[in-house]
């Protein structure tokens, strides 16, 4: 959990830094809650696989007109 609340929390820095508002943003990491398949910890998986749970998404929750 620490791993992706620290990626998601990059991401912002990231945005903040490139103009986007930091009170527009939330960073929110799910750690191994939400994969996209079953390669959790433990599980035999390729590395690429491993990969695609290591993702960060973005969703938009609002849009405001200029």
């Amino acid at each position: 959990m620490t791993l992706s609340q620290k990626r998601a929390e990059s991401v912002v820095d990231y945005l903040v830094k490139h103009g986007i508002l930091a009170d527009r943003l939330v960073a929110k990491g799910y750690g191994e809650t939400q994969l996209v398949n079953g390669c959790s910890n433990g599980v035999e998986c390729s590395e690429e696989q491993h990969q695609a749970n290591r993702r960060t998404e973005f969703k938009v929750t609002k849009m405001t007109q200029k």
